[in-house]
């Protein structure tokens, strides 16, 4: 092997370790972020139902057409054990050993029924959302806000 080869050789193989060294650079940081900071499920109000379509009877089928959404986002399961939803009025449902799994929603209905994994019943034999104006606020188990949901007059209190 010539002298020039060899030089040119060298040159090849520091070139290759330089550029090896400066993908390995910007590559650890944006891993190393990905496992520092692990995704949090976020659990939103997604969507209510406050006027009961049809009649406003008071029979449990119409009780039951009035309901609140509430969405896990994330792709980890949460535990709503303790967490509460309430309305202006102070009308509240207190979730009761339930972990709603990623990317899922439950609807929590006014009247009675059967708990499944994707409806929760109140129990209730009166309407709780007025029709009018009212605010669903949803509360972690240490009584934070976690998010509320208005309409009416109060609209800006929410993201409706």
């Amino acid at each position: 092997m010539s002298a020039f080869a060899s030089v040119s050789a060298r040159r090849l193989a520091s070139a290759a370790l330089t550029a090896g060294a400066l993908v390995s650079v910007v590559t650890l940081p944006a891993s190393a972020a990905d496992h520092a900071h692990p995704e949090r499920s976020k659990v939103q109000i997604s969507d209510v139902q406050y006027d009961s379509p049809g009649r406003d009877d008071r029979s449990n089928r119409s009780l039951n057409r009035e309901w609140v959404e509430i969405t896990n986002t994330g792709r980890r399961a949460v535990n709503l054990d303790g967490w509460t939803l309430q309305d202006e009025d102070g009308h509240t449902y207190t979730f009761d050993h339930y972990r709603l799994d990623g990317r899922s929603t439950v609807r929590i209905h006014t009247g009675h029924g059967r708990d499944t994994d994707s409806d929760l019943y109140q129990d209730r034999r009166h309407y709780v959302w007025d029709n009018r104006s009212d605010t669903a606020t949803l509360r972690n188990d240490h009584g934070r806000r976690i998010d509320s949901d208005s309409w009416g007059h109060h609209r800006h209190g929410g993201h409706r």
